[in-house]
């Protein structure tokens, strides 16, 4: 009988510990603080699996050592400790536990607002310092205020229902949150970030860090606010500006903050915010509870074993569950059809409710699931952030989020031999593209029905302008202004509503300012800047 080391390099709960244990083939080492990738790299040499949390990191260096590794387990949400694409290159299957912590995190989110209004923290702290001081902590009531959600995922729902609970009037920002989905959850859904936060007496963030919503509470966005707001986050560091939130504390723009999580973690000594007056921190507590510990330990240990011993795979991050033939099969279609979902979450209309897959020609002949979900991963990878979807639970994301995905199949040739068609919809507006292999390269051949051709490669700019003589001339001028390279250009119009669409590859991706001059040039429509990385 084949025996499997499995190695314990970050606490985890007892019972997942002795449900390894309980294998006969399993020799469960449990070996914690190997913080030097040297010694994790020796304690690893003849592991099988190596289950984490965040303590630790899997480097490359660690992966190449441990020559009989197959799984690597992350007892949480996160994979940035663990070196993604070296074990894919090795063929080593990483997983997560994406939904161990939620109530957890949403319990402790609103444990943070319910301290923030009634000052309970520093009520305590005086007691303890031998006063009595009733005056002084005067709080508010939360019954009756509007609060305002940014990210309505799992933890973001969980705090929403709380909160109606407690007669809280709930306002909902979340550009993939569907409308029907608003209803189902009682809240009401804003298209535009400012006007949600700007009603705001309460400010709860469960939104993933992306290069979109990083410093998303600014000062900017902080001079708009109700005076008095009072912010909370248990998300990411990075969603607010520190510097900003510290100055809005100190002049009583906002009321009050409560975090549990820090840009840099731990925050330096001169974390701007430690000095701020009306502060409530915690340090990143948001899945420390019994429950959520024993909830990913258990569930991580269950997975691991059950890859080692039968070979399924749930909640993979970087490879799907499929046999080696199949796989042979439809593995070009994966990374293209992942790629292609990236391109449309940009290119899609606000709020979109419905992704509708279309398959044509041979690729259409055979089973597209594992190629669907790959397209919804990639979809998905903004609005949930890229640790918290894969190809297993990409489906379960998308119904949380009230997006109704459906697929069609046509094994009959069209003008091309392959063809993925990805097509995005609210109740007004459309958008598609569709890809296709071409001498074995994949290239997008349409979008919103036009014909292009253009490589998913640096930085796609989309322009659609009124079809008329001067329009590349003046939109080349600004970007050659700005020194940025056109690597490729692809054409297309539409005779009938004389609009043209230009498809241009850049080398670097064009700051805001250079957007922004682009869209004030007489005759553009629309502009979609889209990076395909």
């Amino acid at each position: 009988m084949k025996r499997y080391k499995i190695l314990v390099a970050d606490p985890i709960s007892e019972k997942g510990i002795e449900l390894l244990k309980a294998e006969s083939s399993f020799d469960v080492e449990v070996k914690l603080g190997l913080k030097a990738e040297a010694d994790f790299a020796a304690a690893a040499t003849d592991a099988s699996a190596i289950i984490v949390r965040s303590g630790v990191k899997v480097t490359a260096k660690v992966i190449e050592a441990a020559k009989d590794l197959r799984v690597v387990g992350r007892a949480g949400v996160g994979v940035d400790n663990i070196d993604i694409p070296a074990a894919s290159k090795r063929g080593v299957v990483v997983m997560n536990t994406p939904a161990g912590n939620t109530i957890s995190t949403a319990e402790q989110a609103f444990t943070l607002m319910m301290s923030l209004a009634r000052k309970t923290p520093h009520a305590h702290a005086s007691m303890v310092a031998g006063k009595f001081d009733r005056k002084s902590f005067s709080g508010t009531e939360v019954y009756g205020k509007t609060l305002t959600v940014l990210g309505m995922g799992r933890i973001g729902a969980e705090f929403a229902k709380r909160a109606k609970a407690f007669g809280m009037r709930v306002v909902a920002f979340d550009p993939y949150l569907s409308k029907s989905r608003a209803e189902s959850l009682g809240v009401e859904l804003v298209d535009d970030l400012d006007d949600a936060v700007q009603q705001a007496d309460f400010i709860t963030m469960h939104m993933p860090l992306t290069p979109e919503t990083k410093h998303m509470i600014n000062a900017e966005r902080i001079s708009k606010l109700k005076k008095g707001v009072r912010i909370i986050n248990c998300a990411r560091g990075g969603l607010i500006d520190d510097n900003a939130l510290a100055a809005a504390l100190e002049s009583g723009q906002v009321g009050g903050a409560a975090l549990d999580v820090y840009e840099v973690e731990p925050p330096p000594a001169d974390y701007p915010l430690l000095k701020a007056p009306n502060t409530v921190f915690t340090p990143h507590l948001g899945a420390s509870t019994e429950e959520a510990q024993e909830n990913v330990g258990t569930e991580i240990a269950e997975a691991v074993r059950n890859h080692l011993l039968e070979g399924t795979i749930v909640n993979a991050v970087n490879m799907p569950n499929v046999d080696p033939k199949v796989l042979a099969e439809i593995g070009p279609f994966l990374k293209f059809g992942e790629l292609l979902g990236r391109l449309t979450s940009q290119l899609a209309p606000q709020r979109a409710n419905v992704v509708r897959i279309n398959y044509c020609g041979k690729v259409g002949a055979i089973d597209t699931t594992l190629i669907s979900r790959a397209v919804l991963k990639g979809y998905l990878e903004r609005p949930v952030g890229a640790d918290s979807v894969n190809y297993i639970n990409a489906a379960g994301v998308a119904e949380n989020l009230g997006l109704r995905f459906t697929e069609s199949r046509l094994a009959e040739p069209t003008e091309f031999n392959d063809l993925i068609e990805i097509v995005t919809r609210n109740e007004t507006e459309t958008a598609s593209i569709s890809g296709t292999f071409f001498g074995g390269e994949a290239r997008i051949v349409k979008v919103n029905g036009r014909r292009i051709d253009a490589a998913p490669q640096g930085t796609l700019l989309l322009i659609e302008n009124q079809d008329q003589p001067g329009m590349i001339a003046a939109y080349s001028t600004i970007l050659g202004k700005n020194k940025i390279n056109i690597a490729d250009m692809s054409l297309a119009r539409d005779k009938q509503s004389a609009t043209a669409l230009t498809i241009l590859t850049l080398d670097t991706m064009p700051a805001a300012e250079v957007i922004a001059e682009l869209e004030k040039i007489p005759g553009i429509k629309r502009i979609h800047c889209i990076a395909v990385a």
